[in-house]
């Protein structure tokens, strides 16, 4: 049975630049999320450099909206080493949520930026019920070790 009591709706707006992002802040959203200029899937999109995630970030937070890192590649083994040296540099910029695509990318992350939550992107191809009890049994009401 319902507690009656309503969840209020979080607005999640894509920011694909830091012009765009301190607009969606200005007028409302809860949330923005961003690319970096590696490990995300919108190659052609202007994504973010290190140094305009650190001012977005700062931006965001100061008005108490929340910043979402994509990181959503489905990586090969060449891609670690960067994904790692990128993620400790993230990690320093302290964005609020991390949104991960691939288990080995996910696994690092958890390593490198453990205070920072992590989403799993929609690029994840979840296609059977297995996979989703997979991401739930990683994921901190799943009680994964």
């Amino acid at each position: 049975m319902s507690s009656g009591k309503i969840k209020r709706p979080e607005l999640l707006v894509p920011a694909s630049s830091l012009e765009v992002l301190k607009t969606a802040v200005i007028f409302g959203a809860d949330a923005v999320y961003i690319g970096g200029e590696a490990y995300g899937l919108r190659a052609k999109a202007k994504n973010f450099s290190m140094e305009e995630m650190a001012e977005g970030i700062a931006f965001a937070h100061e008005r108490g909206v929340k910043v979402h890192v994509t990181a959503n590649i489905l990586a090969h083994n060449y891609d670690l080493k960067g994904v790692r040296e990128y993620l400790e540099e993230l990690n320093d910029l302290k964005p609020d949520a991390l949104i991960i695509a691939d288990p080995g990318i996910f696994t690092i992350a958890r390593e490198v930026c453990p205070d920072t939550d992590i989403h799993i992107s929609t690029q994840a191809n979840n296609t059977n019920y297995l996979t989703y009890d997979f991401w739930y049994r990683l994921s901190p009401q799943g009680n994964y070790p």
